[in-house]
Protein backbone atom coordinates (compact mmCIF):
# COMPACT_ATOMS: atom_id res chain seq x y z
CA UNK A 1 0.00 0.00 0.00
CA UNK A 2 1.29 3.77 -0.85
CA UNK A 3 -0.24 6.92 0.02
CA UNK A 4 -2.91 8.00 -1.02
CA UNK A 5 -3.77 9.61 -4.77
CA UNK A 6 -7.10 10.41 -6.04
CA UNK A 7 -6.78 8.19 -8.81
CA UNK A 8 -6.55 5.14 -7.03
CA UNK A 9 -9.13 2.51 -7.27
CA UNK A 10 -9.22 2.25 -3.68
CA UNK A 11 -9.38 3.97 -0.43
CA UNK A 12 -8.84 3.14 3.18
CA UNK A 13 -9.41 4.34 7.12
CA UNK A 14 -7.31 5.13 9.41
CA UNK A 15 -7.91 3.57 12.92
CA UNK A 16 -10.14 1.42 14.15
CA UNK A 17 -13.34 3.60 15.01
CA UNK A 18 -13.61 4.22 11.46
CA UNK A 19 -12.44 0.47 10.52
CA UNK A 20 -15.18 -0.71 12.36
CA UNK A 21 -17.61 1.63 10.97
CA UNK A 22 -16.67 0.75 7.46
CA UNK A 23 -16.98 -2.89 8.26
CA UNK A 24 -20.83 -2.41 10.01
CA UNK A 25 -21.70 -0.34 6.60
CA UNK A 26 -20.12 -0.81 3.58
CA UNK A 27 -18.25 -4.47 4.33
CA UNK A 28 -19.08 -5.57 0.78
CA UNK A 29 -16.66 -3.18 -0.42
CA UNK A 30 -14.32 -4.05 2.08
CA UNK A 31 -10.62 -5.58 0.20
CA UNK A 32 -8.28 -6.00 3.34
CA UNK A 33 -7.93 -4.88 6.99
CA UNK A 34 -4.50 -4.32 8.04
CA UNK A 35 -4.08 -4.41 11.82
CA UNK A 36 -0.43 -3.96 14.18
CA UNK A 37 1.24 -5.21 16.64
CA UNK A 38 0.34 -3.03 19.24
CA UNK A 39 -3.50 -4.07 18.54
CA UNK A 40 -5.29 -4.74 21.88
CA UNK A 41 -6.99 -8.06 21.34
CA UNK A 42 -10.52 -6.77 23.06
CA UNK A 43 -13.96 -6.90 22.45
CA UNK A 44 -13.42 -4.82 19.28
CA UNK A 45 -10.73 -6.86 17.57
CA UNK A 46 -12.71 -9.71 18.11
CA UNK A 47 -16.01 -8.22 15.96
CA UNK A 48 -13.50 -6.99 14.19
CA UNK A 49 -12.25 -10.73 13.15
CA UNK A 50 -15.51 -12.06 12.89
CA UNK A 51 -16.83 -9.77 9.92
CA UNK A 52 -14.28 -10.46 8.33
CA UNK A 53 -13.72 -14.08 8.72
CA UNK A 54 -17.68 -13.79 7.85
CA UNK A 55 -16.81 -11.64 4.45
CA UNK A 56 -13.58 -13.65 3.51
CA UNK A 57 -12.13 -10.43 3.98
CA UNK A 58 -8.32 -10.78 4.11
CA UNK A 59 -6.74 -9.73 7.58
CA UNK A 60 -2.82 -8.83 7.48
CA UNK A 61 -0.66 -8.16 10.33
CA UNK A 62 1.61 -5.22 9.09
CA UNK A 63 3.31 -2.40 10.90
CA UNK A 64 4.91 -0.94 8.31
CA UNK A 65 1.56 -0.60 6.04
CA UNK A 66 0.13 1.38 8.85
CA UNK A 67 3.09 3.07 9.66
CA UNK A 68 3.21 4.34 6.07
CA UNK A 69 -0.01 4.89 5.84
CA UNK A 70 -0.87 6.86 8.72
CA UNK A 71 0.69 10.15 10.33
CA UNK A 72 -0.41 9.26 13.93
CA UNK A 73 1.10 6.84 16.41
CA UNK A 74 -1.87 5.74 17.45
CA UNK A 75 -3.16 4.19 14.45
CA UNK A 76 -3.55 0.53 14.66
CA UNK A 77 -6.10 -0.85 12.55
CA UNK A 78 -6.91 0.37 8.23
CA UNK A 79 -9.60 -0.81 6.39
CA UNK A 80 -8.88 -0.89 2.36
CA UNK A 81 -11.95 -0.37 0.20
CA UNK A 82 -12.81 -0.01 -2.77
CA UNK A 83 -14.68 3.35 -3.32
CA UNK A 84 -18.64 3.50 -4.14
CA UNK A 85 -21.25 6.02 -5.53
CA UNK A 86 -24.40 5.43 -3.55
CA UNK A 87 -27.17 7.32 -5.66
CA UNK A 88 -28.53 10.43 -4.27
CA UNK A 89 -32.33 9.94 -3.60
CA UNK A 90 -34.14 12.56 -5.56
CA UNK A 91 -37.12 12.23 -3.33
CA UNK A 92 -35.67 13.46 -0.45
CA UNK A 93 -33.83 16.83 0.88
CA UNK A 94 -30.23 16.90 -0.64
CA UNK A 95 -27.42 19.46 1.07
CA UNK A 96 -25.75 21.33 -2.39
CA UNK A 97 -21.70 22.17 -1.93
CA UNK A 98 -20.66 24.03 -5.19
CA UNK A 99 -16.55 23.86 -5.73
CA UNK A 100 -15.84 22.42 -1.98
CA UNK A 101 -11.97 22.81 -1.59
CA UNK A 102 -11.19 21.73 2.10
CA UNK A 103 -11.36 18.36 3.07
CA UNK A 104 -11.83 18.44 7.00
CA UNK A 105 -14.92 21.29 5.85
CA UNK A 106 -16.26 18.17 3.72
CA UNK A 107 -15.84 15.56 6.16
CA UNK A 108 -17.30 17.84 8.95
CA UNK A 109 -20.46 18.66 6.88
CA UNK A 110 -20.96 15.01 6.07
CA UNK A 111 -21.06 14.25 9.58
CA UNK A 112 -23.01 17.11 10.15
CA UNK A 113 -25.83 15.99 7.50
CA UNK A 114 -26.30 12.98 8.78
CA UNK A 115 -26.87 14.58 12.15
CA UNK A 116 -29.41 16.29 10.85
CA UNK A 117 -31.13 13.52 9.04
CA UNK A 118 -30.41 14.74 5.51
CA UNK A 119 -28.10 11.99 4.01
CA UNK A 120 -28.41 13.34 0.24
CA UNK A 121 -24.97 15.32 -0.54
CA UNK A 122 -24.32 16.69 -4.17
CA UNK A 123 -21.12 18.43 -5.17
CA UNK A 124 -20.44 20.57 -7.73
CA UNK A 125 -17.18 20.26 -9.72
CA UNK A 126 -14.33 21.08 -9.29
CA UNK A 127 -14.49 19.66 -5.57
CA UNK A 128 -12.43 18.16 -3.26
CA UNK A 129 -12.05 14.03 -3.71
CA UNK A 130 -14.59 12.64 -0.77
CA UNK A 131 -12.72 9.89 -0.76
CA UNK A 132 -9.32 11.12 0.57
CA UNK A 133 -8.71 9.55 3.96
CA UNK A 134 -8.57 13.03 5.51
CA UNK A 135 -12.10 13.63 4.44
CA UNK A 136 -12.85 10.05 6.14
CA UNK A 137 -11.43 10.97 8.78
CA UNK A 138 -12.76 14.08 9.46
CA UNK A 139 -16.22 12.94 8.74
CA UNK A 140 -15.60 10.01 11.72
CA UNK A 141 -17.34 7.83 9.31
CA UNK A 142 -20.38 9.67 8.23
CA UNK A 143 -19.48 9.39 4.99
CA UNK A 144 -20.67 6.01 5.06
CA UNK A 145 -24.25 6.77 5.53
CA UNK A 146 -24.32 9.20 3.15
CA UNK A 147 -25.63 9.27 -0.41
CA UNK A 148 -23.82 11.62 -2.91
CA UNK A 149 -23.00 12.32 -6.17
CA UNK A 150 -21.01 14.65 -8.18
CA UNK A 151 -21.77 17.36 -11.24
CA UNK A 152 -20.21 18.94 -13.54
CA UNK A 153 -22.51 21.89 -13.00
CA UNK A 154 -24.92 23.12 -11.10
CA UNK A 155 -27.30 23.54 -14.15
CA UNK A 156 -26.80 19.93 -14.89
CA UNK A 157 -28.10 18.99 -11.11
CA UNK A 158 -30.75 21.43 -11.24
CA UNK A 159 -32.05 19.79 -14.37
CA UNK A 160 -32.05 16.55 -13.14
CA UNK A 161 -33.72 17.34 -9.98
CA UNK A 162 -35.89 20.89 -10.48
CA UNK A 163 -38.80 19.58 -8.89
CA UNK A 164 -37.85 21.10 -5.46
CA UNK A 165 -36.84 24.64 -3.43
CA UNK A 166 -33.62 25.81 -3.83
CA UNK A 167 -32.23 28.13 -1.28
CA UNK A 168 -28.75 29.65 -2.20
CA UNK A 169 -27.30 31.12 0.96
CA UNK A 170 -25.46 34.23 -0.33
CA UNK A 171 -24.35 37.61 1.72
CA UNK A 172 -26.47 39.68 -0.61
CA UNK A 173 -29.78 37.83 -0.48
CA UNK A 174 -32.79 39.54 0.68
CA UNK A 175 -34.26 36.83 2.96
CA UNK A 176 -33.49 35.94 6.15
CA UNK A 177 -32.78 32.38 7.34
CA UNK A 178 -35.27 32.35 9.88
CA UNK A 179 -38.39 33.81 7.12
CA UNK A 180 -37.57 30.77 4.78
CA UNK A 181 -40.95 29.26 3.23
CA UNK A 182 -41.07 26.03 2.21
CA UNK A 183 -43.39 25.21 -0.63
CA UNK A 184 -42.81 21.93 -2.21
CA UNK A 185 -42.14 18.44 -0.95
CA UNK A 186 -38.23 19.17 -1.12
CA UNK A 187 -35.48 21.36 -0.80
CA UNK A 188 -31.81 21.47 -1.68
CA UNK A 189 -29.61 24.17 0.40
CA UNK A 190 -27.24 25.45 -1.44
CA UNK A 191 -23.71 26.22 -0.40
CA UNK A 192 -20.42 28.13 -2.40
CA UNK A 193 -16.64 27.44 -2.08
CA UNK A 194 -14.61 28.18 1.29
CA UNK A 195 -13.18 31.29 0.08
CA UNK A 196 -15.96 33.45 -1.63
CA UNK A 197 -18.79 31.93 -1.85
CA UNK A 198 -21.81 31.90 -4.30
CA UNK A 199 -21.26 34.12 -7.11
CA UNK A 200 -24.08 36.37 -7.90
CA UNK A 201 -25.89 33.96 -10.44
CA UNK A 202 -27.40 32.46 -7.64
CA UNK A 203 -29.16 35.22 -6.65
CA UNK A 204 -31.57 34.36 -9.29
CA UNK A 205 -31.92 30.85 -8.11
CA UNK A 206 -34.59 29.77 -6.02
CA UNK A 207 -34.87 31.94 -2.89
CA UNK A 208 -31.70 33.58 -1.66
CA UNK A 209 -31.15 33.55 1.99
CA UNK A 210 -28.85 34.72 4.32
CA UNK A 211 -27.83 33.97 7.59
CA UNK A 212 -27.77 37.23 9.81
CA UNK A 213 -24.27 37.71 12.17
CA UNK A 214 -22.82 40.83 13.63
CA UNK A 215 -20.57 43.09 11.58
CA UNK A 216 -17.49 42.21 13.37
CA UNK A 217 -17.08 39.35 11.38
CA UNK A 218 -17.41 39.32 7.53
CA UNK A 219 -18.70 35.74 6.96
CA UNK A 220 -18.85 31.88 8.79
CA UNK A 221 -17.12 29.12 8.20
CA UNK A 222 -18.88 27.13 5.80
CA UNK A 223 -19.16 24.25 8.31
CA UNK A 224 -20.34 26.04 10.60
CA UNK A 225 -23.57 28.18 8.23
CA UNK A 226 -23.96 24.60 6.66
CA UNK A 227 -25.10 23.53 10.61
CA UNK A 228 -26.60 26.57 11.02
CA UNK A 229 -28.76 25.80 8.37
CA UNK A 230 -29.52 22.49 8.81
CA UNK A 231 -30.73 23.06 12.47
CA UNK A 232 -33.35 25.81 10.93
CA UNK A 233 -34.30 23.31 8.34
CA UNK A 234 -35.18 20.42 10.90
CA UNK A 235 -35.29 21.49 14.08
CA UNK A 236 -39.17 20.64 13.78
CA UNK A 237 -38.19 17.23 12.85
CA UNK A 238 -38.88 13.93 14.80
CA UNK A 239 -35.39 11.79 14.18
Amino acid sequence: MKKYKKQDEYSYTLGTTLTMELLNKKVEYVKRVYIHSKLEKNDTYYKMTDICNKNNIEITLSDKTINTLSDKENCYMIGVFKKFEESINYNYNHIVLVNPSNMGNLGTIIRSSIGFGINNLVIIKPAVDIFDPKVIRSSMGAIFNINFKYYDTFNDYKNECNNRDFFPFMLKAKTNLKDKVINNNYYSLIFGPEAQGLDDSYLSVGTPLIIKHTKNIDSLNLDNAVSIALYEFTKDSSF
